[in-house]
């Protein structure tokens, strides 16, 4: 499919029920310049389905800043593909977080040069590749820990994490709650920390749901392995 083709498409998918819904659950009127999207999550994994694997057609979509195009995009791009440049370019570039966790699940976890790029991130004066660096600094913390100094970072946690911007406190309170989780030797201090900071203390969640307050996560994590 050429780009007007997969933009034709995306027209006449848009639906302003599904954009109401993406602003009441994100809240982004009160975001200057934050799109959402207009199509359905579905619609667009069944579409890059029919179009198969397209890097030359995913740069192109994601070049069209818009975020159905772009969502679109990202299920095309092969991250192998990508120059560290360019990929470091297209994270700083986000306004959504939405946008940002898919390409960061779709591309960022899946680049050769992911390590290199998450060190730099978590010192970027962008805001989203800070919050990528954080999610890739957690899936190391729980898939290849060795290498890590966890002291080190939960020192830098407890410095910092109260101090950041809401969208970055999310994923560092991810990774404060794995080492919490995947340590005991970390555990109380990880519970501590999470005590002292606060952060998700009162955190509205269904009923069944666990609390993303991180001592309380620890804790039913620790007891559900147990």
């Amino acid at each position: 499919m050429t780009l007007s083709e997969v933009l034709a498409q995306l027209e006449s998918l848009k639906s302003g029920k599904v954009r109401d819904i993406n602003v009441n659950v994100t809240g982004a009127k009160k975001e200057s310049g934050t799109q959402v999207p207009s199509v359905k999550m579905g619609d667009l994994r069944v579409l890059a389905k029919q179009i198969k694997q397209d890097h030359e057609l995913g740069l192109q979509l994601w070049d069209c800043r818009d975020i159905d195009a772009q969502l679109l995009g990202i299920l095309l791009l092969s991250p192998k593909k990508l120059r560290a440049e360019e990929l470091d370019s297209m994270v700083c570039s986000v306004k959504s977080t939405q946008l940002a966790d898919w390409l960061n699940s779709y591309v960022v976890k899946l680049h050769p040069g992911k390590e290199e790029l998450r060190e730099g991130w978590m010192d970027s004066d962008s805001e989203m590749a800070r919050r990528a660096g954080w999610s890739l600094t957690t899936e190391r913390v729980i898939k290849r820990p060795e290498g890590l100094d966890l002291d080190e970072l939960l020192t830098r946690l407890e410095s910092s994490m109260g101090r950041e911007v809401a969208t970055v406190q999310w994923t560092m309170n991810y990774c404060l709650a794995e080492i919490g989780i995947n340590f005991a030797e970390h555990r109380s201090r990880a519970i501590a920390i999470g005590e002292a900071i606060g952060l998700f203390r009162d955190y509205p969640v269904s009923k069944g749901c666990t609390s993303p307050f991180a001592p309380i996560w620890i804790a039913e994590m620790v007891r559900r392995q147990s």
